[in-house]
């Protein structure tokens, strides 16, 4: 009798579903580290970091320099920001790659509010996450309920997303090197976002944010 793991099976259960959406499958890929192993983050710091990541994307969509400064100050998050999201703030006049950069973050905070409950599911990223609802829900938050008694999802549901998220990035690197348009649509930039974001959330590579990998 054959017997699968739990991240094989997961490797299986992915690859059937990206086949059913068009989605090219590389089964070269590894199998992820599955509930045996993986460790999240603390849901207070997911909780944390989202708000971080809101005060950030903000700045980068047009939100006055002390505006986001204040909101992370207020909540007493200046200090959960890292160094290179400080020095975005501090600048009052930031590069245009680092505007894109960061205001990219919204998708990564769409993930991190759905690994929190407040977003009911992931759709294929393809399209851009809803930024209203993100600002509606972030703004009428308490910091202390928010963080304090933050919860996430189970385990297994959040390595379901990942999982799916990181042959999703193989699937628009590999259409890139060849020339193609990604597959089903999805849209490279979200995918990143995600991949980026599932790897701080399940450690990963055991990195901090500032310094997450996304290699395959």
């Amino acid at each position: 009798m054959i017997t699968f793991s739990p991240g094989q099976f997961r490797k299986l259960r992915s690859e059937t579903f990206l086949r059913s959406s068009g989605i090219p499958v590389n089964p070269v890929l590894p199998v992820l580290p599955d509930e045996r192993t993986v460790r999240l983050q603390p849901a207070s710091a997911v909780a944390e970091r989202s708000l971080v990541l809101f005060g950030v994307a903000a700045r980068a969509e047009g939100l006055e320099q002390e505006a986001a400064i204040r909101f992370l100050e207020e909540r007493r998050l200046w200090g959960a920001a890292t160094r290179e999201e400080q020095i975005f703030l501090l600048d009052p006049e930031p590069a245009e790659q680092d505007v894109l950069q960061f205001i990219w973050r919204y998708e990564s905070l769409w993930v991190l509010l759905w690994a929190l409950g407040y977003v009911e599911e992931l759709a294929l990223p393809r399209a851009i996450c809803d930024i209203a609802a993100i600002v509606g829900l972030i703004t009428s938050v308490s910091v202390d309920p928010f963080v304090d008694f933050a919860l996430l999802r189970p385990l297994s549901d959040i390595l379901d997303q990942a999982d799916l998220t990181y042959r999703y990035h193989w699937a628009a690197l590999d259409a890139r090197l060849r020339g193609y348009e990604p597959p089903a649509g999805l849209d490279t930039s979200i995918v990143y976002e995600r991949h980026y974001t599932f790897n701080w959330l399940t450690r990963r590579h055991d990195q901090e944010w500032d310094d997450i990998s996304t290699e395959l």
